[in-house]
């Protein structure tokens, strides 16, 4: 292959006929799709035709690294997994971190595809160039942490790195997440549900090739500048990391409690990063090649949650904390613990649960539909058995919501569709849509589903750089150059948290250029991640989603806020339609359907999707 900081070889796995095949990488896939979500996407749009159930053996999960994973280049150590997704129907995709990208690009492969299901419970081992697909039989029922902790041994050697799923991926709960290094997690869009709907346990890599770059030189000289900067004033994830949120958010009257119905939490200061940080955090990890450290990882000392270990950020913490009313770090250590154990996404988990407790208190639910658990705000006794239930699919209560707020929703009937927080089957982040809707505006529209990791643009509403409580039809720019910057972050893959040192994104292309050996400027790279997302804006058309999929629950149009800050704050339709024709309109999709218009996947040269869409 042409360019370097890939190895140009992929695995091809076929579960159901056992076969293993080492396939080269197309040339133009780098130049066109970059690496990461981008060949993630690419593969999805392949091999996945209309109407494939998303638990068929008929869909098809990937896993990707990007050109960075392996070389000095800080914080992209990271690899991807996407197929289509179980809980929304729509194309799915999540990052992590940790060891397990670098270590399958120096085993010499930038990704493995599987296909098919396995006839019994399942693994794979990648050792260098021998691949195996082993019995995971005795893995049956075994936690994620387990799974790793026997694999290394099995294997008898701990460096291997393990990505595995819990029994809520065996059991199919549809937000089950892929795990690893324990406290790291492919979590939205239930990609370890699909892993076990192909008898799938784990993924085992053993790596010792070296990734070749076009300028070791020049990058080694670089990278020393990035990782003082990494270090400095300019990061402060590695100090606090991003649980200072929670009493940030909540100052700001942005804190989404009881499930979105207040937007302020009276026990904020109880479970705050900073009360976190000074009383609950033992350790703070780093992934490869990340001089960051972001990873505050709770010990609880004493107390009924003796012992507990759980790796908290933001997100998690809201989710198990406030949104369910819970104030007890403790409590919230041992929910994320669970979550992390079993394998499901705590956001999802979290939103889910906040759902069944405000059905709960509206006595929508009663104790006996419940299966016995008293499912008001703050019993945190009472989300932690549920969370526990939900992974292990007991009992029907635990069973329906582990498909997910909405399908849970759609069964219980009564309106409670209204509240379920979610888009397109996607339980929704930590950026309520009334008092934060350029955020609002960016979930909506992101082909995952509810998700702000997709175009990060809560964050112009999080700095007061626009009028958070209104729309307009510019701000559809904002959230599309923000989904095209974000698919660059992601197909590379680098480390978001990294952001604040490259204010200058020409840096990222010089990075580019100095790994791969190509001359471009950034604009190419974005000019690549725009025709990534507009394909996997094409995957979900091609199953189904249109302009209708994206809007928001009912709960964001017809109940207001109101506080010492928020007043009478809603989205208006009239606006929230306008700033969708702003969206589509800077986008050249058609603003009637949502759909890409035919003209603008021919410049993007998807003549193939436009055809296949009906264009």
């Amino acid at each position: 292959m042409e360019l370097k900081g890939y190895t140009g070889k992929y695995l091809d796995i076929d579960l159901t006929n056992k076969e293993v095949k080492l396939k080269e990488l197309p040339e133009d896939w780098a130049k066109n799709y970059i690496g990461g979500i981008g060949f993630g996407i690419k593969t999805c749009w392949d091999n996945i035709p209309k109407d494939v159930d998303a638990l068929s053996p008929e869909n098809v999960i990937s896993f990707w690294t990007g050109p960075f994973a392996g070389t000095l280049v800080p914080v992209s150590s990271k690899y991807t997994a996407v197929a289509k997704s179980p809980l929304t129907g729509t194309i799915g995709f999540g990052i992590s971190s940790g060891y397990f990208g670098a270590e399958l690009k120096r085993a010499g492969y930038d990704g493995v595809v599987i296909r098919g299901k396995a006839d019994k419970l399942s693994y794979i081992f990648i050792d260098d160039d021998v691949v195996q697909i082993k019995d995971a039989t005795h893995l049956t029922g075994k936690t994620t942490w387990e799974t790793e902790d026997i694999l290394k041994q099995e294997l008898e050697d701990k460096s291997i790195r393990v990505a595995s799923i819990g029994s809520a991926g065996e059991k199919l709960v549809r937000y089950a997440c892929i795990t690893n290094a324990k406290n790291r997690h492919i979590g939205r869009n239930g990609l370890g549900c699909v892993m076990g709907s192909k008898n799938f346990k784990a993924l085992a890599v053993r790596g010792t090739n070296e990734v070749v770059v076009d300028d070791l030189k020049t990058l080694l000289k670089e990278v020393k500048q990035l990782y003082k900067d990494c270090r400095g004033e300019k990061m402060y994830y590695g100090r606090e990391g991003t649980p200072i949120k929670i009493l940030k958010h909540d100052k700001k009257a942005v804190l989404a409690t009881n499930n979105f119905q207040k937007m302020t939490f009276d026990g904020a200061e109880n479970v705050s990063g900073e009360k976190m940080m000074e009383e609950k955090v033992r350790k703070i990890i780093a992934c490869e090649m990340c001089a960051v450290a972001c990873d505050h990882v709770n010990v609880i000392k004493k107390g009924k949650y003796k012992g507990t270990v759980g790796s908290i950020d933001f997100e998690s913490l809201w989710a198990l904390g406030p949104l369910c009313g819970v104030d007890c770090l403790d409590a919230v250590t041992k929910a994320v613990q669970l979550c992390d154990t079993l394998g499901t996404d705590t956001i999802s988990t979290g939103v889910t649960v906040a759902w069944a407790m405000e059905c709960y208190e509206k006595g929508i639910f009663t104790k006996q539909d419940t299966d016995g658990l008293e499912l008001n705000f703050g019993n945190a006794d009472a989300m932690i058995e549920l969370i526990e239930r939900i992974g292990n699919r007991e009992g029907e209560f635990a069973k329906m919501l582990g498909e997910g707020s909405k399908l849970a929703a759609q069964k219980t009937g009564k309106d409670t569709i209204n509240f379920a927080m979610q888009i397109k089957g996607l339980e929704t982040s930590a950026y309520p849509f009334r008092v934060m809707q350029t955020g609002a505006l960016g979930h909506a529209t992101c082909i995952t589903g509810a998700f702000y990791q997709r175009s990060g643009s809560y964050q112009y509403d999080e700095k007061d750089a626009v009028d958070r409580y209104s729309l307009d039809d510019s701000r559809g720019k904002l959230v599309a150059d923000g989904e095209d910057d974000y698919t660059v972050v992601d197909s590379l893959i680098i480390c978001k948290f990294s952001r604040r040192i490259y204010p200058d994104k020409e840096k990222l292309a010089y990075l580019w250029n100095l790994v791969t050996g190509e001359k471009i400027k950034y604009q190419d790279l974005l000019d690549r991640g725009k025709k990534i997302y507009t394909l996997g804006k094409c995957f979900n058309v091609r199953h189904g989603f249109t302009r209708q999929q994206d809007y928001l629950p009912k709960r964001a149009y017809e109940e207001p806020i109101n506080d010492h800050i928020n007043k009478e704050a809603v989205v208006k339709m009239d606006e929230w339609d306008k700033a969708l024709d702003g969206y589509y309109e800077y986008r050249k999709w058609d603003k009637k359907t949502g759909i890409p218009k035919k003209e603008t996947l021919k410049e993007l040269d998807l003549d193939d999707a436009a055809e296949e869409i009906g264009v």
